[in-house]
């Protein structure tokens, strides 16, 4: 069961989401009704993601999640106001938040945006600890940057590990063309698109001794590694 930790002023609401929460999305949930209970509540848990309202009595959300980050920089963090303006959103995202939302809103809103960040955080922690892959018959070491191919070895250059590597974590799905260029190139403009289908053709080269495997592009989409 995952724990959300919610800090919320606002009595009603908050024992209202935690209700809804604890039945509908089967979490464990601890509210806070001000800033520096959930900060304390924080010390002494691990939370698998956070809900924060903005405007709270000894300290208020944004100021919450800034300490937070102090000491977790990759929790999830939900920001929710009955303030709308964009300069609050910008801060909100500024300061490391994950999601915002608006008062009032749906809880079934705020579970379907619960799920999404929690199931995001799931596949960044895969991708963190994930560095061997099978690719038919070829074994791929990440860590090393080597593809073998029956006692042979292809070394790869980073670009070219950290490309291949994203491309296993997706393997017979759809790789995105703007998901590798922001990850590995950290921009998506048309010259690293270019410098991006060159190493697509080297890995294609490495590759090509298995029939059982292949790198096929996804028209307006991406790009799969195809296994069979």
């Amino acid at each position: 069961m995952q724990k959300i930790l919610l800090a919320e002023d606002d009595p009603n609401l908050g024992e209202l989401l935690k209700d809804y929460l604890e039945l509908k999305g089967k979490f464990e949930v601890t509210l806070c009704q001000d800033g520096d209970e959930a900060l304390n509540a924080f010390r002494k848990e691990t939370y698998d993601l956070c809900i924060f309202d903005v405007m709270m009595p000894k300290k208020d959300g944004f100021s919450l999640g800034k300490d937070i980050r102090k000491m977790d920089k990759t929790v999830p963090i939900i920001y929710a106001t009955a303030k709308g303006m964009m300069e609050d959103k910008t801060q909100a995202f500024e300061l490391g938040g994950d999601d915002y939302i608006t008062k009032p809103f749906r809880v079934e809103e705020l579970l379907l945006r619960i799920n999404a960040l929690l199931k995001r955080a799931s596949k960044d922690k895969e991708e963190e600890i994930a560095d061997k892959f099978e690719i038919g018959d070829y074994f791929f070491d990440y860590t090393s940057q080597i593809i073998s191919y029956k006692g042979q070895q292809q070394k790869l250059s980073t670009k070219e590990a950290e490309l291949l590597r994203l491309l296993c974590l997706n393997k017979n799905d759809v790789l995105t063309r703007e998901e590798a260029l922001v990850k590995i190139w950290h921009d998506d403009n048309y010259f690293t698109g270019r410098s991006m289908d060159v190493f697509l053709s080297k890995l294609r080269k490495y590759l090509k001794e298995d029939p059982n495997v292949e790198i096929v592009n996804v028209h307006g989409k991406g790009y799969k590694l195809l296994v069979s």
